[in-house]
């Protein structure tokens, strides 16, 4: 139907174009190899600005490090360390590039950059941070340098995104807390789970996980009790009962009310019995 062959042209063309593409890659790191090889830290310097306007951002790392010790001290140190955090950054290796965002602003206080700096600072810790479920040290640290970081600019352009932030790292606590306090439940330690959720409360009092966790505690205090010895059940069902009373108090609508209301009714039975085998 063709007066050619389709597949074989697109091939030639294919052919040729990665042909191009390999020389001009293999010529673009050949130049580069000259630069980083070369012992002229201005040439580094200028080649590096000029990688990052391109977002080449590892070859900018790589030159930014090497010239980095000579220019600190002289006007384009400001620039190379600011921007040396950045690649870091955009490489995604975040705890280098909060460590270098707080060294710049640590090293150039008085710097236009410093405000942005010590928010990169706090934001990069906050990235570094993992899921819930993981260990929270990185979002105690976000929190806590970002909650600096407002108070000592708080009319800073980045004040509302600071804010979201600290939001953000105090809902992951949240979660990672009351899973822990969860997992107690969970593996039949009763006495450490209603220990846990007290805690939780004087920590996190506004918790969107309050309510759940008022019914929760309930559940652990009941099952604390049915386990106890004779002498001590007669408080801890009694507790229950009280624990039953906040959650009615605090939340008449909750969804939880049927299910807690019967370790209510369990508890006012066994302290009825409890009553009438000490008469």
């Amino acid at each position: 139907m063709f007066p050619f062959n389709v597949s074989t042209r697109f091939g030639k063309f294919l052919a040729l174009f990665l042909v191009a593409f390999f020389f001009l890659f293999a010529a673009s790191c050949s130049k580069f190899r000259k630069i980083e090889k070369s012992d002229d830290w201005k040439l580094k310097y200028q080649a590096g600005l000029k990688y990052y306007e391109k977002k080449d951002y590892y070859r900018t790392a790589i030159l930014f490090e090497q010239i980095l010790p000579i220019v600190r001290g002289l006007p384009e140190g400001e620039k190379v360390e600011f921007y040396l955090a950045y690649c870091q950054f955009y490489e995604k290796t975040y705890l280098l590039a909060s460590n270098q965002f707080k060294t710049f602003f640590e090293n150039y206080g008085r710097s236009q950059l410093a405000e942005e700096a010590y928010y990169m600072y706090a934001y990069s810790l906050y990235v570094a941070s993992p899921a819930e479920n993981l260990d929270q040290k990185s979002s105690i640290e976000a929190m806590g340098a970002m909650q600096a970081y407002v108070n000592q600019f708080p009319d800073s352009k980045f004040a509302d995104k600071a804010n979201e932030v600290i939001a953000a790292s105090q809902t992951k606590l949240e979660t990672k807390g009351f899973e822990n306090a969860k997992l107690y439940l969970k593996l039949k330690y009763y006495q450490a789970a209603v220990v846990s959720f007290d805690n939780f409360k004087k920590n996190f009092p506004d918790s969107k996980f309050m309510e759940e966790l008022t019914f929760l505690k309930i559940e652990a205090q009941y099952k604390l009790a049915q386990q106890s010895i004779s002498s001590k059940q007669k408080e801890r069902f009694a507790a229950t009962v009280e624990y039953y009373k906040e959650l009615v108090d605090n939340y008449p609508k909750s969804e939880f009310l049927k299910e807690a209301e019967r370790y209510y009714t369990g508890s006012l039975d066994q302290l009825n019995k409890l009553k009438t085998n000490k008469s």
